[in-house]
């Protein structure tokens, strides 16, 4: 049985940075009268290591605000039009995911894009605490439904959800090692030993693409919410964080997902470090990507690969928000050690490959 009662969301009370709430009522009183009837307040959701994502209220109801960090923000990282899109046109799907309010490209309103959506209930599983409380059995068949889910994201055919131009397939791979080079180097604060190397390696052995799909970009348990399905299961109520959505080669979803799986990116994301009690009750990552691999019928021999990708991309991820705390621009705790990651990560994605 699932156990949600002693997790709860985890928020920064007190002010909003990011949020003028006097201009975005006044905005939303001109473009949906109807949503709030009081004065607005709102409150950072903590957890979130890239776009700002806030609870808002006039205290009778409360939606969901995303927009990107504050400070340096690197191009096209943090899309919140593409993030509107693609759960717009996923809520009629199997895919579940909040249903989306509005979204605005106005940057008078708060100072950047941003959008709307509906609260989903349920709660973020974030560290082994927050598992531990859904209850030790309920982990085992929740990992499964999180892969399942993945695999029912990469069976949607995106023209029947008129995401047929949602992103440019071909090439996809060529592109995505480009694209993370370049933000790399916007980013470059400091000296990142292997991580150029890591580069050129992926570049020079590039697999084939098997199926061009809707890929979500940083698939992994936290960026889910988990609540109770009508057989008081532990289940995926919303698939959350889609700004790097796209078309293209889903393996490298899967892939991502396994570098998060094995805890060398965070050690605040599950299962934890290799020292954790072997008892812990998460399935092992090999039953999993067999488990993704059966449903979504994709040949997984180049996996390793697609793997040592997941580990630049994070590694690439987690350079850009060191650098951001480095220049004071990141709101909430935890970003102190942020940069301690990423040497671990590109040693990592090195022996996924072949010298």
């Amino acid at each position: 049985m699932c156990n949600l009662s002693g997790v709860a969301d985890r928020a920064n009370d007190g002010r909003a940075p990011g949020v003028d709430l006097e201009k975005l009522a006044h905005y939303l009183d001109n473009r949906r009268a109807n949503l709030f009837q009081g004065s607005l307040s709102a409150t950072v959701i903590a957890g979130g290591r890239s776009n700002l994502t806030y609870f808002v209220t006039d205290g009778n109801r409360t939606v969901v605000l995303r927009r990107p960090p504050l400070g340096h923000v690197l191009d096209t990282a943090h899309d919140m039009a593409r993030e509107f899109r693609v759960i717009s046109a996923l809520a009629d799907t199997n895919v579940p995911v909040a249903e989306p309010i509005l979204f605005c490209d106005d940057t008078e309103v708060i100072g950047s894009p941003f959008y709307l959506m509906e609260k989903v209930d349920g709660v973020v599983v974030r560290d082994f605490d927050d598992a531990m409380e859904l209850g030790a059995s309920s982990i085992p068949a929740l990992s499964y439904r999180l892969v399942t889910t993945l695999g029912h994201l990469h069976a949607i055919n995106p023209n029947d959800i008129g995401l047929a131009d949602f992103g440019r397939p071909d090439g996809f791979l060529e592109r995505q090692i480009r694209r993370w080079t370049k933000q790399l180097d916007a980013s470059r604060s400091r000296e990142v030993r292997g991580i150029d190397a890591l580069a050129t390696a992926l570049a020079r052995d590039i697999p084939t693409t098997q199926r061009n799909t809707i890929v979500h970009g940083d698939y992994r348990l936290d960026n889910v919410l988990v609540a109770r399905n009508p057989f008081g299961e532990c289940d995926i109520a919303a698939v959350v964080d889609w700004e790097m959505s796209t078309l293209g080669d889903p393996l490298t979803d899967i892939g991502l997902f396994c570098t998060y799986w094995a805890a060398l990116g965070s050690s605040t994301l599950i299962p934890i470090s290799p020292d954790t009690d072997a008892s812990a009750p998460f399935p092992p990552t090999d039953e999993l990507v067999a488990s993704y691999a059966e449903a979504s019928g994709l040949d997984l021999t180049d996996l390793p690969w697609y793997v040592a990708f997941g580990c630049f991309k994070l590694s690439v991820i987690l350079e850009g928000i060191y650098y951001r705390h480095s220049m004071g621009k990141t709101v909430g705790e935890g970003f102190g050690s942020i940069g301690d990651l990423v040497a671990p990560l590109v040693d990592r994605g090195l022996a996924q490959l072949p010298r």
